[in-house]
């Protein structure tokens, strides 16, 4: 008879406390760890981990499968790169509270948001809920390869209260930030993990309309933060574009001050203001100083964009020649634009310069642009540019960029640092992450599945960070740390993200030698035919989710043992 349910044998474990690595066995009944250390008994399921790192699964905390999480069994691309436990409803965006009215315009929102698709959405979500409660209660009845924790959005809130005077940014009366308040309250009585909001330009719906939390006044977001201080729980998050300033500042230090919860938000270096994060890391080591639970969620690396025929964005994008192919399947794009007549139409239309102004400055940053190679390299020399190579080989860069779209079956992708590169590096990512208040975030698994693929950062934070960089490498077991304990302790899931007794069994067994992201790749699979970037990842040879192993080799075992995480969760005894 077996001892264990589960025991990893003889790996290298980093236990997500900080703690030095050590060699050990890991045995796991139930959904728990029950030993860390030498274990004599057998499991009825052995996995030899020799030679291997085995590490907690990872927590990211910032991820919209919002929709998704109602259809989908399995949450890729985070599921694809050790993430087990997964929080969405982040950046005030998301589908509950909602009235049937307007159904359209919470897709609008999302769409707009986080670039998913407006058909995939309509065609995926049932709306067999009205309430938050009603949502969470969707969610529990599909069983996902990791867990998922909810969190109620602010957009959602305030078009549920106040209609079309919420979207159209009008100041909610009294009255109106008390019932938005009594909401969000339901909404983590019912077991969300917190509340968010947004207040930035860059988030606007599908109609070019800004979100209707930009403008919220301090009194409307402190007023539904107390709301969550009257229970005693939950944790606001808030993306912003203005945490650099006094007043913007001010309003987040009452919000924790006055509710008692813990509040964290979106942190990266912006290409106009290099040196502005620093100032934002000063105001945080003040705010704690001062007893305020202000916590930064930063990037592993750039936040980029990607560009390519399979993409929402490519540098011919507005070009009336591809116009005419514009709907075509992607391979057939390719085969058009081999023809040197074809080409020539489309450089001649393009005008030279005038690319750059097609479809958005950035389209036209050659300078700043890269070829996205197989694993991909997210720090590379400027010579390896778009424009320096162009250069090189004494072409113009509208004549380059064509043959490399078209490469390939029209499959290569094209990468622009667009956040955390001001300085053609990652210098400044290395020290957003060594800040003793920041934790990993932003990969917005789920999101931007037509221009951006950042579900992979847990990967990148491993192997970049802990393995592949010449200078400013940082200590493997403080960025496992990181990316388990400290990001699952900032939402208030104390039962994770730690190897030791009775702590949740979410466990991975990694070749690092051999861990690597894969170059993302599109996929038509989600409703209506949707597209979607994803990307895998090489080395996790095991994952476990709550004691029962879900990939092994990066394929799918089949189990589902993922459920909803309601509300916080205390750490064992």
């Amino acid at each position: 008879m077996s001892a264990h349910d589960l025991v990893i044998r003889g790996g290298t474990v980093l236990d997500g406390t900080g703690a030095a690595a050590r060699t050990a066995d890991v045995a796991v009944d139930g959904d728990r760890v029950v030993a860390v250390g030498v274990v004599g008994g057998r499991g009825a399921q052995e996995i030899d981990a020799d030679g291997a790192l085995v590490l907690p699964g990872f927590v990211d905390i910032h991820a919209h499968y919002d929709g998704q999480a109602t259809w989908d069994n399995h949450l890729a691309p985070s599921s694809w790169q050790g993430v087990t436990t997964v929080v969405m409803g982040n950046c005030g965006v998301g589908f509950a509270p909602v009235r049937p009215a307007d159904h359209d315009r919470l897709i609008e929102l999302m769409e707009g948001v986080e670039d998913i698709p407006g058909a995939a959405l309509h065609e995926g979500l049932s709306w067999e809920w009205q309430s938050f409660g009603e949502y969470l209660e969707a969610v529990d009845r599909i069983p996902h390869d990791i867990d998922v924790g909810a969190q109620v959005p602010h957009g959602a809130v305030r078009l549920n209260v106040m209609g079309e005077r919420g979207a159209q940014r009008e100041p909610a009366t009294p009255e109106e930030i008390e019932q938005m308040a009594a909401l969000a309250a339901e909404g983590v009585a019912a077991g969300a993990l917190g509340f968010t909001t947004s207040r930035t330009m860059n988030h606007r719906t599908s109609r070019g309309e800004p979100t209707p939390t930009l403008t919220a006044s301090a009194d409307e977001l402190v007023g539904i933060a107390r709301a969550l201080g009257g229970l005693g729980r939950g944790v606001l998050q808030v993306v912003s574009d203005h945490m650099n300033t006094d007043e913007e500042f001010a309003t987040f230090r009452r919000m924790v001050a006055e509710s008692g919860r813990p509040l964290s938000f979106s942190l990266v270096q912006s290409p106009f203001e290099p040196e502005g994060y620093r100032t934002v890391l000063d105001r945080i080591d003040a705010a704690r100083a001062d007893g305020l639970a202000i916590t930064a969620q930063v990037g592993t690396r750039a936040v980029g964009l990607l560009f390519g025929l399979q993409c929402t964005l490519h540098p011919f994008l507005s070009n009336p020649v591809f116009a005419e192919i514009a709907s075509l399947p992607v391979p057939e794009q390719a085969r058009i634009m081999a023809d040197d007549g074809f080409k020539a139409r489309v450089l001649e239309a393009a005008g030279g310069d005038k690319v750059r102004k097609l479809g958005g400055g950035l389209i036209g940053r050659f300078d700043a642009m890269y070829e996205l190679g197989d694993p991909p390299d997210y720090e590379a020399d400027a010579s390896q540019s778009i424009a320096a190579r162009a250069a090189r080989e004494g072409r113009s860069v509208e004549d380059f960029v064509y043959d490399l779209l078209i490469a390939d079956q029209g499959r290569t992708l094209l990468y622009l640092p667009a956040l955390n590169f001001a300085g053609g590096n990652l210098d400044a990512v290395g020290e957003m992450l060594a800040h003793p208040h920041t934790v990993p975030g932003l990969g917005d698994g789920g999101a931007h599945v037509g221009t951006i693929c950042d579900g992979s950062f847990p990967t990148t934070l491993l192997t970049l960070w802990g393995r592949d960089r010449n200078h400013c490498r940082l200590d493997l077991a403080y960025l496992v740390r990181q990316h388990c304990w400290d990001t699952a302790r900032t939402v208030g899931l104390e039962d994770r993200g730690v190897l030791a007794p009775g702590y949740r069994a979410d466990v991975n067994v990694v070749d690092f030698d051999h861990l690597r992201a894969r170059r993302p790749e599109v996929r038509y699979d989600l409703p209506a035919g949707g597209r979607r970037l994803l990307q895998r990842a090489d080395g996790y040879l095991h994952t476990v989710v709550a004691g029962e192993e879900t990939y092994r080799g990066g394929e799918p075992t089949g189990a589902l043992p993922g459920r909803l995480v309601r509300g916080p969760q205390p750490a064992p005894a």
